[in-house]
Protein backbone atom coordinates (compact mmCIF):
# COMPACT_ATOMS: atom_id res chain seq x y z
CA UNK A 1 0.00 0.00 0.00
CA UNK A 2 2.73 2.36 0.99
CA UNK A 3 4.95 1.25 -2.45
CA UNK A 4 1.62 2.46 -4.30
CA UNK A 5 0.79 5.47 -2.60
CA UNK A 6 4.59 6.76 -3.05
CA UNK A 7 5.00 5.79 -6.71
CA UNK A 8 1.53 7.66 -7.01
CA UNK A 9 3.02 10.32 -5.39
CA UNK A 10 6.24 10.32 -8.20
CA UNK A 11 4.03 10.28 -10.77
CA UNK A 12 2.03 13.45 -9.69
CA UNK A 13 5.24 15.44 -9.05
CA UNK A 14 6.79 14.23 -12.34
CA UNK A 15 3.72 15.69 -14.10
CA UNK A 16 3.33 18.74 -12.03
CA UNK A 17 7.40 19.61 -13.61
CA UNK A 18 6.50 18.80 -17.05
CA UNK A 19 3.66 21.29 -16.85
CA UNK A 20 5.96 23.97 -14.97
CA UNK A 21 8.27 23.45 -17.92
CA UNK A 22 5.78 23.77 -20.49
CA UNK A 23 4.51 27.23 -18.75
CA UNK A 24 8.36 28.35 -18.58
CA UNK A 25 8.54 27.73 -22.47
CA UNK A 26 5.51 29.26 -23.97
CA UNK A 27 6.39 32.76 -21.72
CA UNK A 28 9.55 32.37 -22.53
CA UNK A 29 10.18 30.84 -25.47
CA UNK A 30 9.35 33.25 -28.43
CA UNK A 31 9.22 32.62 -32.00
CA UNK A 32 12.90 33.16 -34.19
CA UNK A 33 11.43 36.59 -35.67
CA UNK A 34 10.31 37.97 -32.31
CA UNK A 35 12.67 40.76 -30.32
CA UNK A 36 11.66 40.67 -26.49
CA UNK A 37 11.10 43.71 -24.98
CA UNK A 38 13.93 46.01 -24.79
CA UNK A 39 15.86 45.94 -21.59
CA UNK A 40 14.87 49.29 -18.92
CA UNK A 41 11.52 49.42 -21.30
CA UNK A 42 11.23 52.92 -22.94
CA UNK A 43 9.43 54.53 -20.13
CA UNK A 44 6.71 57.27 -20.45
CA UNK A 45 6.04 59.37 -23.92
CA UNK A 46 8.92 61.66 -24.54
CA UNK A 47 8.08 65.28 -24.50
CA UNK A 48 8.67 67.63 -27.98
CA UNK A 49 7.63 70.82 -26.55
CA UNK A 50 7.27 73.01 -29.37
CA UNK A 51 8.47 70.69 -32.17
CA UNK A 52 5.07 68.28 -31.08
CA UNK A 53 3.27 70.92 -33.36
CA UNK A 54 5.51 70.82 -36.19
CA UNK A 55 4.88 67.68 -38.46
CA UNK A 56 7.92 69.18 -40.36
CA UNK A 57 11.20 70.31 -38.72
CA UNK A 58 14.10 71.24 -40.23
CA UNK A 59 17.30 72.98 -40.07
CA UNK A 60 18.24 74.39 -43.30
CA UNK A 61 15.35 74.15 -45.74
CA UNK A 62 12.28 72.21 -46.44
CA UNK A 63 11.59 71.10 -50.28
CA UNK A 64 8.83 69.09 -51.71
CA UNK A 65 7.44 68.05 -55.23
CA UNK A 66 3.96 67.11 -56.54
CA UNK A 67 0.86 66.70 -54.06
CA UNK A 68 2.08 66.35 -50.57
CA UNK A 69 -0.40 66.38 -47.89
CA UNK A 70 0.47 67.09 -44.56
CA UNK A 71 -2.32 67.32 -41.84
CA UNK A 72 -2.51 67.69 -38.67
CA UNK A 73 0.50 70.18 -37.71
CA UNK A 74 2.92 72.98 -39.03
CA UNK A 75 5.74 72.89 -41.62
CA UNK A 76 8.50 74.50 -39.49
CA UNK A 77 11.87 75.54 -40.43
CA UNK A 78 14.88 77.22 -38.50
CA UNK A 79 17.51 78.88 -38.77
CA UNK A 80 16.81 78.67 -42.70
CA UNK A 81 14.21 80.05 -44.17
CA UNK A 82 13.72 77.97 -47.99
CA UNK A 83 10.34 76.43 -48.08
CA UNK A 84 9.46 75.66 -51.64
CA UNK A 85 6.58 73.24 -53.11
CA UNK A 86 3.38 74.48 -51.09
CA UNK A 87 2.02 74.61 -53.52
CA UNK A 88 1.17 72.14 -54.95
CA UNK A 89 1.84 70.91 -51.13
CA UNK A 90 -0.71 71.70 -48.84
CA UNK A 91 -0.41 72.05 -44.93
CA UNK A 92 -3.23 72.03 -42.54
CA UNK A 93 -1.03 73.92 -39.99
CA UNK A 94 1.21 76.77 -41.14
CA UNK A 95 4.18 77.38 -42.84
CA UNK A 96 6.54 78.75 -40.36
CA UNK A 97 10.17 80.67 -40.93
CA UNK A 98 12.16 82.80 -39.34
CA UNK A 99 11.37 85.71 -37.76
CA UNK A 100 8.45 83.58 -36.27
CA UNK A 101 9.99 82.47 -32.95
CA UNK A 102 7.97 78.68 -32.96
CA UNK A 103 10.58 77.45 -35.14
CA UNK A 104 13.60 78.50 -33.13
CA UNK A 105 12.08 77.27 -29.93
CA UNK A 106 10.75 73.77 -31.88
CA UNK A 107 14.42 73.44 -32.72
CA UNK A 108 15.98 73.96 -28.97
CA UNK A 109 12.90 71.46 -27.75
CA UNK A 110 13.65 68.78 -30.26
CA UNK A 111 17.41 69.01 -29.41
CA UNK A 112 16.57 68.04 -25.61
CA UNK A 113 14.44 65.63 -27.01
CA UNK A 114 17.01 64.22 -29.10
CA UNK A 115 19.62 64.09 -26.35
CA UNK A 116 16.97 62.47 -23.84
CA UNK A 117 16.57 59.80 -26.12
CA UNK A 118 20.20 59.05 -27.04
CA UNK A 119 20.62 59.37 -23.65
CA UNK A 120 18.45 56.19 -22.72
CA UNK A 121 20.42 53.43 -21.11
CA UNK A 122 19.75 50.15 -21.29
CA UNK A 123 18.48 48.60 -24.62
CA UNK A 124 18.29 45.47 -26.33
CA UNK A 125 20.76 44.52 -29.10
CA UNK A 126 18.73 46.18 -32.61
CA UNK A 127 19.84 44.23 -35.79
CA UNK A 128 21.21 46.18 -39.17
CA UNK A 129 18.06 44.77 -40.91
CA UNK A 130 14.74 44.46 -39.46
CA UNK A 131 12.70 42.94 -42.15
CA UNK A 132 10.12 40.72 -40.28
CA UNK A 133 10.84 41.21 -37.14
CA UNK A 134 8.08 42.47 -34.58
CA UNK A 135 9.31 44.38 -31.04
CA UNK A 136 7.57 44.61 -27.97
CA UNK A 137 7.65 48.14 -25.79
CA UNK A 138 11.39 49.30 -24.69
CA UNK A 139 14.50 50.20 -26.29
CA UNK A 140 16.79 49.00 -28.93
CA UNK A 141 20.03 50.31 -30.28
CA UNK A 142 22.38 49.89 -32.83
CA UNK A 143 25.92 52.02 -32.89
CA UNK A 144 25.93 51.92 -36.82
CA UNK A 145 22.87 51.59 -39.51
CA UNK A 146 19.78 50.23 -39.61
CA UNK A 147 17.18 49.18 -42.37
CA UNK A 148 14.17 47.76 -43.48
CA UNK A 149 15.96 46.34 -46.45
CA UNK A 150 13.56 43.74 -47.61
CA UNK A 151 11.83 45.11 -50.56
CA UNK A 152 8.02 45.07 -49.46
CA UNK A 153 8.72 44.08 -45.95
CA UNK A 154 7.41 44.29 -42.68
CA UNK A 155 8.13 45.74 -39.01
CA UNK A 156 5.57 45.01 -36.72
CA UNK A 157 5.11 47.09 -33.50
CA UNK A 158 3.13 45.11 -30.58
CA UNK A 159 2.23 46.98 -28.24
CA UNK A 160 0.71 44.16 -26.08
CA UNK A 161 -2.74 45.77 -25.72
CA UNK A 162 -1.24 48.74 -23.65
CA UNK A 163 -2.51 52.12 -25.92
CA UNK A 164 0.45 54.19 -23.92
CA UNK A 165 3.59 51.31 -24.90
CA UNK A 166 6.55 53.56 -25.40
CA UNK A 167 8.98 52.37 -28.33
CA UNK A 168 12.49 53.73 -28.48
CA UNK A 169 14.87 53.13 -31.52
CA UNK A 170 18.44 54.36 -30.79
CA UNK A 171 20.45 54.45 -34.15
CA UNK A 172 23.73 55.14 -34.16
CA UNK A 173 23.97 56.40 -37.92
CA UNK A 174 21.42 56.01 -40.72
CA UNK A 175 17.81 54.59 -40.62
CA UNK A 176 16.80 53.44 -44.60
CA UNK A 177 13.48 51.33 -45.40
CA UNK A 178 13.20 49.92 -48.84
CA UNK A 179 10.80 50.55 -51.68
CA UNK A 180 7.18 49.16 -50.42
CA UNK A 181 8.19 48.27 -47.19
CA UNK A 182 6.14 48.89 -43.77
CA UNK A 183 5.99 49.54 -40.19
CA UNK A 184 3.07 47.98 -38.80
CA UNK A 185 1.46 48.57 -35.68
CA UNK A 186 -0.45 45.90 -33.43
CA UNK A 187 -1.51 45.07 -30.09
CA UNK A 188 -2.80 49.05 -29.12
CA UNK A 189 0.83 50.69 -30.26
CA UNK A 190 0.15 54.19 -31.27
CA UNK A 191 2.51 56.16 -33.64
CA UNK A 192 3.04 59.15 -31.02
CA UNK A 193 4.77 57.02 -28.23
CA UNK A 194 7.58 55.46 -31.08
CA UNK A 195 10.61 57.26 -31.04
CA UNK A 196 13.68 56.55 -33.59
CA UNK A 197 16.38 58.89 -32.75
CA UNK A 198 18.85 58.65 -35.59
CA UNK A 199 22.23 59.57 -35.03
CA UNK A 200 22.32 60.76 -39.17
CA UNK A 201 19.97 60.96 -41.87
CA UNK A 202 16.53 58.73 -42.44
CA UNK A 203 15.36 57.71 -45.53
CA UNK A 204 11.65 56.08 -46.68
CA UNK A 205 11.27 53.90 -49.67
CA UNK A 206 9.28 54.67 -52.68
CA UNK A 207 5.40 54.01 -52.02
CA UNK A 208 6.68 52.59 -48.16
CA UNK A 209 4.60 53.54 -44.76
CA UNK A 210 6.04 54.64 -41.97
CA UNK A 211 5.17 54.74 -38.15
CA UNK A 212 6.45 56.65 -35.31
CA UNK A 213 8.37 60.41 -34.70
CA UNK A 214 11.56 60.14 -36.66
CA UNK A 215 14.10 62.78 -34.97
CA UNK A 216 17.47 62.90 -36.74
CA UNK A 217 20.36 64.70 -36.55
CA UNK A 218 21.32 65.60 -39.96
CA UNK A 219 18.29 65.41 -42.42
CA UNK A 220 15.12 62.87 -43.57
CA UNK A 221 14.41 62.46 -47.34
CA UNK A 222 10.85 60.86 -48.15
CA UNK A 223 10.78 59.28 -51.25
CA UNK A 224 7.80 59.27 -54.03
CA UNK A 225 4.93 58.11 -52.73
CA UNK A 226 6.22 57.53 -49.12
CA UNK A 227 3.21 57.23 -45.97
CA UNK A 228 4.25 59.03 -42.74
CA UNK A 229 2.24 58.44 -39.58
CA UNK A 230 4.20 60.74 -37.52
CA UNK A 231 6.64 63.28 -37.44
CA UNK A 232 9.54 64.40 -39.75
CA UNK A 233 12.14 66.19 -37.28
CA UNK A 234 15.81 67.03 -38.45
CA UNK A 235 18.00 69.07 -36.11
CA UNK A 236 20.67 70.18 -38.54
CA UNK A 237 19.52 69.28 -42.45
CA UNK A 238 16.42 69.31 -45.03
CA UNK A 239 13.80 67.52 -45.10
CA UNK A 240 12.94 66.37 -48.72
CA UNK A 241 9.65 65.67 -49.63
CA UNK A 242 7.84 63.74 -52.56
CA UNK A 243 4.23 63.65 -53.22
CA UNK A 244 3.92 62.06 -49.36
CA UNK A 245 0.78 61.93 -46.96
CA UNK A 246 2.03 62.89 -43.61
CA UNK A 247 -0.38 62.85 -40.71
CA UNK A 248 0.90 63.81 -37.30
CA UNK A 249 -1.17 61.40 -34.48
Amino acid sequence: MRMRVFNNFRVSAVALLIAFLLVICTTSCGDGDKKGAGAGAGGGAIPLGAAAGCAILAGSTVTNTGPTVITGGDVCLSPGSSVTGFPPGTVSGAIRVPPDPIPAQAQLDLTTAYNNLAGKAGGASLPGDISGLTFTPGIYKNASSVGLLSSAGTVTLNGLGDPNAVFIFQIGSTLTTATSSKVILSGGTQAKNVYWQVGSSATLGLSSVFNGNILALTSITLNNGATLNGRALARNGAVSLDSNPVTVP
